[in-house]
């Protein structure tokens, strides 16, 4: 079983986690895998719907949720009572980051705006995740990560151009506005170190998926070039897809650069290739995409996976397969890197999942558990942080408000 061995460079750091589903707790969840004591305020009786969100469930219960709000410590608090309200206050009058993924003007209702908030705890940064931003003509709208990506451009640039767009197999979307929250948050302390001055993170779905596209702007507004979909390659990079095996399996080849294609040539067999005048250079080769793919099938279709695989790998060219999660459980290389961790669950045993990344070299990260159960740490947080008694508890779990 692999263990918490390093406490990682956040542990003096304590964070607020307000929100659901993924584009606010995955920011928390990146933060606990650094150290910080992230304390996850969820409803009570209720709690984040991730708990039973998931594709496959096992003894009736989400195998995402293990993974999402793992490191941290779960909080029943209603936050749309006053009372709980009041609580929320007291706990982030003791941290210094709050991470929330409400509709922009929820926590002004509730009494936890930023003013208010920075009037208790001057140095604290609010980290708020939402569909389109904080400001602005559409901030008031609902936001989920599928409607950013669709606005951020993604979505149109995704799939085979004789379908509709398509979307990954993934939560795109909210991860990466998470991860541009993260950032921000990392960033937003770096300033706090030197001022003693807290601020807000503003991160929208639509502006991180932006952020990942590109030259896409330019390339419109200058060029008057309109990015299409364009299935398993770019547009004048090759060779660069997938390919057929002997065994009716699939490898992926990138050999797109000048020397690289020289060295598959050679793998190929096939020397003259490297002074065609069709593939001898990037943008040759990208004239003839079409038919330099289906060369190298033709070739790659002739033989086994392994064997491809490996005179590829000799040759130095990019070439792979196309992982499932059963490759990545079967990988050496998952496993020399500590990819994937084991942790104990207390329902479902060995519980894995995917290890902390980046990789630090003196403070690296570690998942500490896996999710918790619904409030399992108020004793914790409201016995032993805010000092209330056993009997205090008692009466807020009574009147509903943890």
């Amino acid at each position: 079983m692999t263990t918490a061995a390093a406490a990682g460079p956040l542990t003096d750091l304590r964070v607020v986690e307000m929100g659901q589903l993924l584009a606010g707790p995955f920011c928390g969840q990146l933060l606990a895998d650094f150290g910080a004591e992230v304390i996850k305020l969820e409803s009570p009786g209720v709690g984040d719907p991730m708990r039973q969100w998931g594709r496959e469930k096992a003894h009736g219960k989400s195998l995402w949720w293990p993974v999402v709000a793992r490191g941290k410590k779960s909080v029943t608090c209603n936050l749309r009572s006053p009372e709980g309200q009041e609580l929320a206050r007291q706990i982030i009058a003791e941290a210094d980051v709050v991470v929330e993924n409400f509709r922009p003007g929820t926590l002004e209702r509730w009494g936890l705006g930023v003013e208010e908030l920075h009037k208790i705890n001057p140095g604290l940064i609010v980290a708020r995740v939402s569909g389109y931003g904080q400001s602005g003509p559409y901030s008031a709208r609902a936001g989920f990560g599928s409607i950013g990506e669709a606005m951020g451009g993604i979505r149109y640039v995704t799939g085979d151009p004789t379908n509709a767009p398509s979307r990954a197999g993934i939560s795109l979307g909210d991860s990466l506005a998470a991860v541009f929250a993260t950032i921000g948050v990392l960033a937003a302390l770096h300033h706090r170190e030197k001022t003693g001055v807290g601020q807000v993170v503003d991160s929208a779905i639509y502006e991180a998926v932006l952020a990942m596209m590109e030259s896409l702007l330019p390339e419109w507004a200058i060029g008057g070039y309109q990015r299409e979909r364009t299935g398993s390659v770019l547009p004048n990079i090759a060779p660069s897809n997938v390919y057929p095996t002997k065994e009716d399996s699939m490898i992926l080849v990138a050999a797109n650069q000048d020397s690289v294609f020289g060295r598959l040539a050679t793998a190929m067999d096939r020397p003259d290739l490297i002074d065609d005048p069709r593939y001898r250079d990037h943008a040759s080769r990208g004239v003839h995409m079409e038919e330099l793919d289906e060369l190298i099938a033709s070739w790659t279709a002739e033989r086994g996976t392994d064997e491809l695989l490996e005179a590829l790998h000799e040759a130095g060219v990019p070439a792979g397969r196309i992982y499932t999660a059963r490759d990545m459980f079967a990988d050496p290389h998952f496993a020399a890197r500590d990819a994937i961790v084991k942790l104990a669950h207390p329902d479902f045993g060995e519980f894995p999942m995917h290890g902390v990344f980046p990789k630090l070299s003196e403070t690296p990260g570690a998942v500490r558990h896996t999710g918790p159960e619904l409030g399992q740490h108020n004793a914790d947080i409201y016995g032993v942080l805010l000092g209330l008694t056993e009997s205090d508890q008692a009466a807020l779990a009574e009147r509903g408000t943890i």
